[in-house]
């Protein structure tokens, strides 16, 4: 249908949201890569230094809960349109502060709670846009922030190191302003009713009353606990990796590029997941990523060496590309459409919080014992956290559809 579900007008649409989540996207990663300077200026531990960043991931988290619901009530461009004024705001208020406190709450109230409208209420619209492709498009848009982690890392360092971090915050509030609203504005049209094309049968009705043999709100709890287990681990290179490379004697610059090397393959993980969970459903490629992350995690502990680092980032980010994006395609299987923006913000803010917690608590860790390997075994254990949901909740989805063709055979 023309500018319908699967058009070429979908495709084009998600082609420009893409462009605009990497671009909003900058709100996760400046805070990480200006950690080290900001540091140094304000002379505190590195505890107290990674605050902004568990600020910029809760004001995130919570962005994508409010946001996610907007979109569910008035369409994706409201809650855009609010973040965009964020971002902008939060970048000139962040590089004017002058405590590390000013710092943290222009990122936890303005620049998190921004760049959450360029990813949650993004997915979800997308969602809405796609049914026989909606796995790989929901990891394309779900790039986008991995896109802005491979992008803006290197660059921002690069001003950072020739104009200062305060310069370079108050370029990208400018460059935000001018490069983003006349983006928004081509995505104006609201998504298409799902409604009947998504939930048609009755057997797919009755999993949706009662998905995977449990309430709508136990699962939804399962998946917040899970979505806190994969990204605590998660968070640990991604927050520090650059701060660990320092420490190391590699500088700042060789973590910038490390860094961004994960998140590129980061990028083509999500893209091959999201091939993969067209054809084996969300919860499998949920537990496929986390099991590799795990492993990747592992990696961390026995190799320090400048190389193996960047070998063991590039796996990081091949490993872990498709676990946040599956929440969404799990969300769409087992919730109605009408409840898709709501539901997948819950989750992903609890991604978010996972982020947060666990880039606090590696900074507390790391001060406690002056080495991360420590931070890398709490990561570890949180995966395993994630790890056993993922296999719960597949086993109950055997025994549901078990059960479903034992009940269809009867009637044959």
């Amino acid at each position: 249908m023309p500018g319908g579900v699967d058009s070429t007008y979908a495709w084009t649409r998600l082609v420009l949201a893409l462009i605009l989540s990497t671009i909003g996207g900058v709100g996760m990663w400046s805070v990480v890569v200006a950690l080290p300077a900001v540091q140094a200026e304000f002379g505190v531990a590195r505890a107290d230094a990674s605050l902004p960043y568990t600020l910029t991931m809760l004001g995130f988290g919570v962005g994508t809960l409010l946001l996610g619901r907007m979109s569910d009530r008035f369409g994706v461009l409201p809650p855009l349109l609010i973040g965009i004024f964020c971002l902008v705001l939060g970048y000139a208020a962040a590089a004017s502060s002058s405590t590390l406190w000013q710092y943290s709450v222009a990122h936890g109230l303005l620049i998190g709670f921004g760049s959450s409208a360029t990813f949650s209420p993004l997915l979800a619209d997308m969602s809405h846009w796609f049914a026989r492709r909606r796995g790989i498009a929901v990891a394309i848009i779900a790039s986008g922030n991995y896109m802005a982690g491979t992008l803006w890392p290197s660059v921002i360092q690069h001003f950072i190191e020739t104009s200062g971090w305060r310069h370079t915050l108050f370029g990208i509030s400018i460059f935000c302003a001018v490069t983003m609203i006349p983006l928004v504005l081509t995505l104006r049209r609201r998504a298409p009713d799902t409604h009947d094309t998504v939930a048609a049968s009755t057997q797919e009705l009755a999993v949706r009353a009662r998905p995977l043999n449990m309430s709508p709100m136990a699962l939804q709890h399962l998946l917040i606990i899970a979505g806190v287990g994969c990204c605590v681990a998660m968070s640990m290179p991604q927050v520090h990796l650059v701060a660990y490379c320092g420490d190391l004697g590699y500088g700042a610059a060789r973590g910038a590029q490390m860094l961004s090397l994960l998140l590129a393959c980061g990028i083509i993980s999500r893209l091959i997941f999201g091939w993969i969970s067209d054809r084996i459903g969300g919860l499998r490629t949920l537990l496929i990523g986390s099991s590799m992350q795990c492993f990747a995690l592992f990696l961390f502990l026995p190799f320090d060496g400048l190389a193996s680092l960047f070998v063991i980032s590039a796996l990081f980010g091949l490993f872990q590309g498709g676990i946040v994006p599956s929440y969404a395609i799990i969300i769409r299987e087992y919730f109605p459409p009408k409840e898709a923006g709501t539901r997948i913000g819950i989750v992903l803010t609890a991604t978010m919080a996972g982020m947060a917690l666990g880039g606090w608590m590696s900074g507390v860790i790391f001060d406690l014992t002056g080495s991360y390997r420590a931070a890398f075994m709490n990561g570890i254990a949180f995966n395993l956290v994630n790890m056993a949901i993922a296999m719960t909740l597949l086993g109950r989805s055997k025994a549901q559809k078990k059960a479903a063709a034992t009940h269809a055979k009867g009637f044959t």
